[in-house]
């Protein structure tokens, strides 16, 4: 058993969730290797639950919403608040398993982790705040208003890269609006589900909030098909791959639910003539490497005016020749592994194409550079920097990996367009001390992403503001500002408090 093995087993008892391998029933087939990208050692194998099993908990979901739907927001509130205050409790333990099994740094980990205690206060205080409005009507005797009621069941998919906080951002907005939540976790990363829905059923039982509100399945394709087809799930909200976002709305379309989507990325900052060049340097290094590359925020492009171009390019490789890189355990790590063997070939593949389409790598590239007894089977590779001549079809994907392109642009007018000009509409940054420029690109005639940043990168979204983006990023908004109403029901209501009958538009009917 490698030390990752053992340190992750002690996580999971630690936090609640036992020895999920010694739970897995009797002849079922162990079809899910849970893996640490750490090491590529197996930590143990699960087994996959069957379309019928999803059935069954959404069915356990959907009982608990019947009871949860009447329970006054504020007294919901207290079952989240219950699970901040165990998050808080477990915050280190918590975030080491997610550096295990996904591979962050324990920096990261950790705040993943804070992310979500963040959601939970924030969904504490909206629990007050759920309010409709009153409406003004023509007719004399009458009140006119808004309410916003419990949803049902939220199905919730979720990606390996933040296999807590994305579950958090939609499950304590959920449970504050009256909903329940069955959430489906990437396979790569069911370790921390398990252990998040322990800490869910404790903060239950000390709120006194229904059994099952809270549900997990377990398996690939299939299981969430049955999730997303279930017609007892309203809503379901998705985060992954724009690929799995086109094949997941048409089938909730299909059947008149909701989907909330939060898909790819292909981000860029725009450095400008006047951008403070430290500042810039220090934002894009992070957005480029945090997370190994492997953020749907992560920084892809850098579109710098061709003035400071030389500049810039060589104080980023500087930058990127002191990334200290290995196990994300080790405290002095700053980049940690990929996630798979799947992740480590798209990365080579996507800086071939590159140099085919005349890019030239100024930096990185390199693959297995931090093989060691800890971390000899994981897949570590070299951040890469390269100049592009254009930006051809490869630049235009998401490769989720650390490369990161460099476009030379001579006026602001076609570095908008540049920036512009991808399929994808998350996240977008400038770099500029000109406000014209500054404001121009967070108009409606500059990024047309869902989110825009001046003097920041484009990753390190705070929980207070809606997450999401345009285009083929899918449309969706988690997290703050208004996005609990995607997890509620409208409905406008007309009072009459008179003798009258009046109708509206002055329609008489005798």
């Amino acid at each position: 058993m490698s030390d990752v093995t053992t340190r992750a087993l002690e996580i999971l008892q630690r936090l609640g969730a036992g020895n999920p391998f010694d739970a897995v029933p009797e002849g079922a087939q162990r079809d899910l290797p849970a893996t640490s990208p750490i090491d590529g050692h197996e930590i143990g194998r699960l087994a996959s639950h069957s379309a019928a099993d999803v059935g069954d908990a959404v069915g356990r979901a959907h009982d608990a919403f019947l009871q949860w739907r009447s329970v006054p927001a504020p007294v919901r509130g207290q079952f989240v608040r219950e699970l901040g205050e165990l998050l808080r409790e477990h915050k280190d333990d918590l975030g080491a398993l997610v550096s295990i099994e996904a591979g962050k740094i324990l920096s990261e980990g950790l705040g993943e982790v804070q992310e979500m205690i963040d959601i939970c206060d924030l969904a504490v205080g909206l629990s007050r705040q759920l309010h409709g409005l009153t409406i003004a009507t023509e007719r004399p005797g009458h009140r006119m208003m808004e309410q916003w009621h419990p949803l049902g069941v939220v199905g919730v998919i979720s990606a390996f890269n933040f296999p807590v906080a994305v579950w958090s951002w939609n499950a304590a907005l959920a449970f504050v609006c009256g909903d329940a939540v069955v959430w489906k976790p990437s396979e790569k990363t069911m370790l921390t589900a398990l252990a998040c829905q322990a800490l869910a059923d404790e903060a239950a039982r000390r709120a006194g909030a229904p059994e099952h509100l809270s549900q997990v399945v377990l398996g690939a394709r299939e299981v969430g098909e049955a999730l997303v087809d279930d017609p007892r799930v309203p809503l379901v909200s998705a985060t992954g791959s724009t690929r799995m976002g086109k094949e997941v709305a048409p089938r909730v379309a299909a059947r008149l639910g909701r989907s909330l989507l939060e898909l790819g990325g292909n981000n860029a900052a725009v450095v400008a003539p006047s951008a403070d060049l430290d500042l810039a340097v220090r934002g894009i290094v992070f957005s480029a490497v945090g997370t190994a590359g492997q953020r749907c925020t992560s920084l892809r492009r850098v579109i710098v005016h061709e003035s400071i171009k030389d500049e810039l390019v060589e104080r980023l490789a500087k930058a990127y020749a002191t990334l200290p890189i290995g196990s994300p355990l080790d405290p002095t790590t700053l980049v940690g592994p990929l996630v798979d063997e799947a992740s480590f070939r798209a990365f080579g593949d996507a800086i071939s194409r590159a140099q085919a389409d005349g890019g030239t790598l100024v930096t990185g590239g390199a693959q297995d550079v931090a093989a060691s007894d800890a971390t000899g089977g994981g897949y570590y590779v070299q951040p890469a920097i390269v100049d592009m001549p254009g930006q051809t079809d490869v630049v235009k994907e998401e490769t989720f990996a650390p490369i990161l392109y460099v476009l030379t642009y001579s006026s602001f007018v076609d570095a908008l367009a540049l920036h512009n000009d991808v399929a994808q509409g998350l996240s977008s940054s400038i770099f500029t001390l000109d406000v014209r420029e500054a404001e121009t690109f967070v108009s409606a005639v500059g990024s047309d992403c869902g989110i825009a940043n001046v003097n920041i990168g484009p990753s390190g979204a705070e929980i207070g503001g809606a997450f999401g983006g345009e285009k083929d990023t899918g449309g969706g908004r988690e997290s703050g500002s208004d996005a609990w109403r995607a997890y509620m029901r409208r409905a406008t209501n007309t009072v009459n408090y008179s003798t009258e009958l009046p109708l509206a538009q002055g329609v008489e009917f005798v």
